[in-house]
């Protein structure tokens, strides 16, 4: 027996749900009533409620896809040939992944108890994170006093990037991916 596919206005009353979440969670936090989620999605908070029984439900499907752009971004750091090169490059796309997800960030660092398990993605990603800086640090490249708390300070620091549009701001996260890069690399 297949599986059936939800019917159309089903699927566009679920996209619309996790697109207001994602923006009321960005502006007010992961404490947002249902209802509001519900108000600004224009359905009502049974729908809500039919396609996620739970908040941590709604919480994790709504972050599902920056938690694996996130996870990318480091493991393809660790593959790249050269350390030093994948270090960089996990460094200007983490920057770029802030701007657009502050609220996943938020999310992350949230002890919010209805939130999805953020305590062992958090954990694999230092984990990623570190091997990256071990393998960089190899090459002489990246200074060796830089630890996993530097780019966390760099996430941090990234997440008061602000512009009046989305252009300016990749524009301004690619900029400070730069100068973090420069304070990182090791001097002869």
């Amino acid at each position: 027996m297949t599986a059936r596919l939800p019917r159309t206005d089903a699927r566009d009353n679920r996209a619309r749900i996790l697109d207001a979440a994602r923006t009321a969670f960005g502006t007010d936090g992961l404490d947002v009533p249902i209802r509001e989620i519900a108000r600004r999605a224009e359905v009502g908070p049974a729908t809500v409620y039919r396609h996620f029984p739970t908040k941590r439900t709604l919480v994790t499907e709504a972050f599902t896809d920056q938690a694996r752009a996130w996870r990318s971004v480091l493991a393809e750091g660790l593959a790249d040939a050269d350390p030093w090169r994948g270090f960089r490059v996990a460094v200007e796309k983490l920057c770029s992944l802030q701007v657009r997800d502050h609220a996943f960030i938020a999310a992350v660092k949230s002890a919010y108890p209805h939130a999805l398990d953020f305590a062992a993605m958090r954990a694999s990603s230092l984990a990623a994170a570190a091997e990256l800086i071990r393998r960089a640090k190899a090459t002489g490249h990246l200074r060796p006093d830089v630890v996993v708390t530097d780019l966390i300070l760099m996430i941090m620091a990234g997440s008061g990037i602000e512009a009046h549009s989305p252009a300016a701001r990749t524009a301004a996260a690619r900029r400070f991916a730069t100068h973090v890069i420069s304070a990182f690399q090791a001097r002869a």
